[in-house]
């Protein structure tokens, strides 16, 4: 079996409260965009697990994708398989990408398998994995609050739009990221400001982490200001960063 993991980005991004047990809550949009890592997954005589194009750090045991497949084994009981990902979606980005592709390998082995697993249930194993995870269970425009995982529908239709990535050459921590933004209640609500015009976005529409990695990291910032000169609709960091995207009329 066959999949094709894809890639979000963060229609604006609050950090509205730091909570007792260290994680923040969030308001945020996630959009899925069409790039797309490659992941393959069939039965075989022993756990194996192989990479191949971008370098993936660490080790088997802690990758994503390893990780999902035991949270399911531990209740199910499954029989060994092999699983090859290929990388594209870079990491450190801001995009999602090993978040999606546990996600993706969560509902591969639920119907590889016959689990018979609820999109519920699959959400509840991706939050075990993730914050950004359970967002790419059903992979449709959702708004996210409390730490991530709290999902809600948002009618949002950018395809009548061009999205364009830009990875600058900067890998960016998340948890260094959130060590640099203090957090605070929103001026605006992501929904409302959303129900505008895509050209009006660009000064409500606001990604917190963005200023303080643009300040370290001015790679960012020229790449997000490269966009709109060439006539972005809108462009902002996705996520904690690093990589900026732009919204174009097709």
């Amino acid at each position: 079996m066959i999949s094709f993991p894809n890639a979000k980005i963060n229609l604006g991004l609050h950090i509205t409260r730091k909570r007792p047990d260290g994680y923040h809550d969030i308001e945020s949009v996630l959009y899925p965009v069409e790039l797309c890592d490659v992941l393959e997954i069939i039965e075989a005589k022993s756990l194996h697990f192989q990479s191949s194009g971008l370098s993936i750090q660490g080790d088997e045991e802690s990758n994503l994708v390893i990780r999902a497949y035991r949270h399911l084994q531990a209740d199910f009981q499954l029989p060994p398989v092999s699983i090859h990902l290929h990388k594209v979606i870079p990491m450190g980005a801001g995009l999602g990408g090993g978040s999606s592709d546990a996600a993706f390998a969560l509902k591969m082995l639920n119907t590889l398998f016959d689990l018979r697993l609820s999109i519920d249930q699959l959400e509840q194993y991706a939050a075990k994995l993730g914050s950004d995870c359970p967002f790419f269970i059903e992979n449709c425009p959702k708004l996210v609050t409390d730490t991530g995982t709290r999902l809600q529908p948002i009618d949002l239709d950018l395809s009548g739009f061009r999205i364009e990535l830009v990875h600058p050459a900067a890998h960016v921590s998340t948890a260094g990221a959130y060590s640099m933004v203090t957090p605070k209640q929103p001026r605006c609500a992501l929904a409302e400001v959303l129900k505008l015009p895509v050209h009006k976005w660009q000064d409500k529409l606001v990604n917190d982490f963005e200023e303080p990695m643009q300040a370290k990291f001015p790679e960012i910032k020229r790449a997000k200001d490269s966009l709109l000169v060439r006539g972005a609709e809108y462009a902002a960091m996705s996520g904690s960063g690093s990589s900026v995207f732009g919204i174009f009329k097709k």
